[in-house]
């Protein structure tokens, strides 16, 4: 059962004037291209199907919203790094991300996917910038840690603590064994959670309990 019983689809923006009211609050999900975003919000929300992947990576440039209950949204923010994206496409994409993360008063928490056997990247970083540039917390799901060898995922895990030096926190994730999920699910409860007051209350460390670093 789903722990959000009520999610549902609220709408899809593709400029800033489509973004749904600015009222309660809403967690981001951010990620490249391929990176199992989408299998990430579906396996944390506990829906099979809410997020779906275009059949063609990057070229879905969307803003969508999902509504929780209770003025709690979840938004699945379009994927990037691909690439095959056209110019104009990337350039939409900045200026809808710089839109989105100046204007949200009610963003209280951002997760950024990432595949576990893939380094941060430019594109990354940048998603970073832009949520620290409004105080907004960071945690980094290291996607499809079923993939590779136990030692493999653990040594991601660490170099990743390493790499991000306490700008976020971070933990091994996956929709396939459930591996992270309920630690997941309690930084997205516990952002939805929090009284609506100055942004940037940022978990201590770098790291997840129980997320083995």
């Amino acid at each position: 059962m789903s722990r959000y019983p009520t999610v549902s689809f609220l709408k899809s923006a593709h400029r800033p004037s489509d973004f749904c009211p600015d009222l309660g609050l809403e967690v981001a999900f951010a990620g490249r291209s391929n990176s199992g975003k989408s299998s990430a919000i579906n396996s944390i929300l506990g829906r099979r199907d809410l997020a779906r992947t275009s059949r063609t990576p990057g070229r879905t440039q969307l803003v969508n919203f999902f509504e929780l209950g209770g003025e709690r949204r979840v938004v699945d923010l379009p994927g990037y790094g691909y690439a095959r994206v056209a110019p104009a496409l990337r350039q939409h994409w900045k200026g809808l991300m710089e839109a989105y993360f100046g204007q949200r008063v009610a963003l209280a928490g951002l997760f950024l996917v990432m595949d576990c056997r893939r380094p941060l990247t430019d594109s990354d970083w940048q998603m970073i910038e832009f949520a620290e540039a409004r105080d907004c917390p960071i945690h980094v799901l290291l996607s499809k840690s079923d993939k590779p060898g136990r030692n493999e995922a653990r040594d991601a895990l660490r170099k990743a603590g390493a790499q991000l030096s306490g700008r976020a926190t971070v933990q091994l994730f996956s929709a396939v064994t459930g591996e992270g999920l309920e630690a997941a699910r309690r930084v997205l409860d516990g952002w939805l959670s929090k009284n609506k007051g100055p942004a940037g209350t940022r978990p201590a460390g770098n790291s997840e309990p129980g997320s083995g670093v």
